[in-house]
């Protein structure tokens, strides 16, 4: 049986709904990455809740979206730890099975300066296709906002777009090939710099590497994406679609652990694109949230809820962001 928690009877539809991965994180904190074949000694060890999709979901939901989620997990001591944020955020959970196998792992390595390297074993979220997708039509049809990433086939990407009758946000990470009408359905597609490299190389074979962070998102909306947010760390993001290109800032924090942050960013756009908010309003409220969560250790764990304090930009290049959104 699925880690089931339905809405009340009669309840409205979802405004997000997230078909994605869910994972346990196996968080380990070293002084330094290790070179290859050398071997340290780490500093401490966590299970915590993880997968790109689920973090996503929780992100949405604790800043005060409607959420439901379409995800696999197994049956496994790795469950109940990969769904408990889920559950106390109160994301839907009705759309997730629980499956013969092994849950979602992810192996995330964090270091002093707060950078990270993740390795990912996708168990039961590899299942996740076409098939178990068409499961889940109804729901998916329902929502104002579908999110989806990389973490699950491509498959069933396409599948849970072709049944969107809302916005689509497609966080394309990691970079998988994918249905090139799927691609064009994105409104936003969300990649970090080296993602967008990684899928104008697939879009464009031959053609040389964009010469900066513009470059590409000019390439993707040249190549027929309808709207791109390129995802750059403390440096912001870029915002472009039919009404034009704009940087937006982030504001400036001391980093602790960056794992995750990228999904807080895209369930804080998703939250406030279901909400109303214009995509540029929507990515500057996004970019304080991401600065919010490096700011601890974790993904999920280091998510904002209503009402927690968001650290501002303090820049004259800001985009203003309309006050409901804060």
């Amino acid at each position: 049986m699925p880690p089931t928690q339905h809405p009340g009877v009669g309840a409205p539809p979802p405004a997000v709904v997230v078909v994605g991965s869910i994972n346990a994180d196996q968080v380990v904190t070293v002084a330094r990455h290790p070179l290859p074949g050398e071997t340290l000694i780490g500093t401490s060890i966590a299970i915590l809740p993880g997968g790109k999709g689920a973090n996503q979901a929780v992100a949405a939901a604790q800043l005060g979206a409607s959420v439901a989620m379409v995800g696999a997990i197994g049956r496994d001591a790795h469950a109940r730890a990969a769904t408990t944020i889920l559950r106390s955020s109160g994301v839907d959970l009705s759309s997730v099975q629980e499956l013969h196998g092994p849950t979602g792992l992810a192996v995330i390595t964090v270091d002093d300066d707060g950078e990270n390297t993740i390795v990912v074993i996708p168990g039961a979220n590899a299942r996740v296709d076409a098939g178990f997708v068409a499961g889940s039509a109804a729901v998916i049809a329902s929502a104002a906002v579908l999110v989806l990433q990389g973490e699950i086939p491509a498959a069933g990407i396409t599948a849970a777009a072709g049944l969107a009758t809302g916005r689509v946000v497609l966080n394309l990470a990691p970079v998988i090939v994918i249905d090139p009408a799927t691609l064009a359905r994105a409104d936003p597609l969300i990649v970090n710099e080296h993602e967008a490299a990684l899928l104008l190389a697939q879009l464009t074979p031959g053609a040389p590497a964009p010469a900066s962070d513009a470059d590409a998102v000019a390439r993707l909306r040249a190549w027929g994406v309808t709207s791109v947010v390129l995802t750059r760390g403390a440096l912001g993001a870029i915002v472009s679609d039919a009404l034009g290109t704009d940087s937006v800032a982030s504001p400036v924090v001391e980093a602790v652990d960056s794992s995750g942050a990228g999904d807080a960013f895209v369930g804080a756009l998703s939250a406030r694109l279901a909400a109303g908010d214009s995509l540029r309003d929507a990515a500057g409220f996004a970019v304080r949230v991401g600065a919010y969560a490096v700011q601890s250790t974790g993904t999920q764990p280091s998510y904002p809820h209503v009402g927690d304090p968001l650290p501002r930009v303090h820049t004259d290049s800001a985009i203003h962001l309309n006050e409901a959104s804060q």
